[in-house]
């Protein structure tokens, strides 16, 4: 059997200590070769232009030439994968760099060079190992026009939207919650794989760039019409009766649980609490997160949608759910908008499992 050819890989990092650390790090996995490495964005920018890599892990701070001006040159000369490592999970930036064209963040423990920064080793291995899975034309080229809407059940409004994402998700639910011109009658609950110290500020830059009020989930907060509730990155969100409404509870994170906040529980909680009134997406990301949760809501009468490979960054997550037969429509992201304000699908268009 033919094996494939490791992942290469630039490291920038102005540190030499980080660097240091990042390189060890991922040298220990047999599937990574570090094939370079840069301490400025302008070192970086020359040597990503002349050579081939399969990925680049990239800090934002840097001399001579930052981050994001790295990111927009890349991305209009060279398309390549880029992971951000990143220590500022107290504003903007990394989803800046995610809106650039980054797929992905791994985030320092502290911005200062400790040794308290190997502690990120096994997420930065696996999102590096994900690389493969990548559709790298879906970050830079979003898809503007698709197929026909291929579903297999009519569909309704509803009362309460549950989105479950990871691996390109930043970008595709800002892009998605641009895309109303209005919030429509129903609430929002968001569990997008983030940890914590992101989610307050991606929550504020939702509620800043879209037509919507966006806050990060707190125990006891209300589940509001036209209000995007985001799970807090570290803990699961959950809901329960309090008062004839339904308010977040936010469940502490397992020692043996992989993701956290966790698709899954949120889809089963809303499904237990609004049944047939939900309505649940499954949007770009790794793995199978989601999957189980979307078959608890249409055990419970709510409605599944799957974004479809034609604009999914990494198609792991929709496609699990597709698998297991949990899904009634598939669509490209920018379907999805006008799909949950019509309320409507045509039943006819075909089974939803023709489009994996």
């Amino acid at each position: 059997m033919k094996t494939q050819p490791r992942i290469r890989v630039l490291v920038i990092d102005d540190s030499a200590f980080s660097r240091r650390t990042i390189i060890r790090m991922l040298e220990r996995s047999p599937l990574v070769e570090v094939a370079d490495w840069a301490p400025d964005g302008q070192e970086a920018l020359t040597k990503a232009l002349e050579n081939d890599y399969d990925l680049i892990t990239l800090d934002l701070e840097m001399p001579r030439m930052d981050g994001f001006t790295f990111l927009r040159i890349l991305m209009a000369r060279r398309p390549t994968p880029v992971i951000v490592v990143s220590g500022r999970g107290d504003d903007q930036d990394v989803f800046k760099a995610l809106e650039l064209g980054a797929v992905d963040f791994v985030a320092k423990p502290t911005p200062r060079a400790t040794p308290e920064l190997a502690t990120i080793e096994q997420e930065l291995i696996r999102k590096v190992h994900s690389i493969r899975e990548l559709r790298l034309d879906r970050v830079v080229r979003p898809q503007t026009a698709g197929p026909r809407l291929r579903v297999r059940a009519p569909m309704r409004p509803h009362r309460v939207v549950a989105i479950g994402c990871s691996t390109g998700g930043p970008a595709a639910l800002l892009r998605l919650f641009s895309e109303f011109r209005a919030p429509p009658p129903c609430a929002f609950v968001v569990s997008q794989h983030m940890p914590p110290g992101f989610t307050a500020s991606f929550a504020r830059r939702l509620d800043a760039t879209t037509p919507f009020r966006a806050r990060e989930a707190s125990n006891g907060m209300a589940v509001e019409e036209g209000v995007i509730m985001v799970a807090a990155g570290g803990s699961h969100l959950e809901f329960e009766a309090a008062g004839g409404a339904i308010v977040a509870r936010l469940v502490p994170r397992s020692r043996n649980e992989r993701y956290a906040p966790c698709v899954d529980r949120m889809f089963r909680s809303a499904a237990k609490h609004w049944g047939a009134d939900v309505l649940a997406l499954v949007l770009t990301g790794m793995g199978d997160d989601g999957a189980a949760g979307a078959v608890a809501v249409k055990r419970a009468g709510g409605n599944v949608i799957a974004e479809s490979a034609d604009t999914a960054v990494i198609y792991g997550m929709p496609q699990q759910a597709i698998q297991l037969g949990a899904v009634d429509a598939v669509v490209p992201l920018h379907e999805i908008a006008p799909l949950i304000e019509s309320g409507l699908a045509d039943p006819e268009a075909g089974d939803a499992r023709s489009a994996e």
